[in-house]
């Protein structure tokens, strides 16, 4: 479980929202509410990729999250500019650990700026931190 300190410090930036369980949880949940959870998902599978040690798996996980998220028409088509795709899309036959590199840091780039601010002024946000307030106080008030 969160704390009320925890929840105010996914304020702070987007890493730190990433980092924790709970944050991420909240943020995709707000995210599935914007329809734009194909960010959040390509980029935790880029970190889940690049921490990939066996290449006959790096060419099937390459391909797996170019198939859902990079090829036209893909189910969690992200997007990216035609520049990075085609790079991706030339690349992919015999891809390496940091070939979505800048599609990833176009996403987080995408998500810093624009969904995570969102986030923070968000009902789904303002409502974790409420309740996360409430219940620290009636631990410090057990005589009211």
């Amino acid at each position: 479980r969160s704390n009320a300190g925890e929840t105010m410090a996914w304020s702070e930036s987007v890493d730190t929202l990433l980092a924790n369980k709970d944050g991420l949880t909240a943020f995709r949940t707000f995210l599935k509410s914007e329809f734009s959870e194909e960010n959040v998902e390509f980029w935790l599978a880029c970190e889940d990729f690049k921490k990939t040690k066996s290449s006959t798996k790096i060419a099937s996980k390459a391909q797996k999250i170019y198939s859902d998220f990079i090829q036209a028409d893909a189910p969690k088509e992200i997007n990216i500019d035609f520049h990075t795709k085609n790079d991706i899309s030339q690349n992919i036959s015999e891809p390496t650990l940091s070939c979505f590199d800048n599609a990833q840091r176009l996403i987080y780039s995408l998500m810093a700026k624009d969904s995570f601010p969102r986030f923070l002024r968000s009902e789904v946000y303002k409502e974790l931190v409420k309740k996360h307030q409430d219940r620290n106080q009636k631990r410090w008030l057990p005589f009211l």
